[in-house]
């Protein structure tokens, strides 16, 4: 099965090795098909540091890391 790939913007670096991504996505209502955003936060880990506030990033799904992180960046969209 692939791992799950997910598009963000860093909202927090503060931490040690791991950063905050926002994923926002689109829902539709069920009974009355309106449309809304909707968002989660994730913890994913940044070995090096590289990614800051404000940054587009992409995540994959991996084994824990902690308890909260199961999330590391692969890459910034510019």
């Amino acid at each position: 099965m692939p791992k799950k790939l997910l598009q963000g913007i860093v909202v927090s670096d503060k931490m040690q090795k791991t950063v905050v991504v926002k994923v926002e996505s689109i829902k539709e209502h069920p009974k009355y098909k309106r449309r809304y955003k909707s968002h989660k936060k994730f913890k994913a880990h940044d070995q090096n540091q590289e990614y800051h506030i404000g940054d587009k990033v992409v995540i994959e799904e991996t084994n824990p890391i902690s308890k909260d992180k199961n999330w590391i960046v692969i890459k910034k969209i510019s």
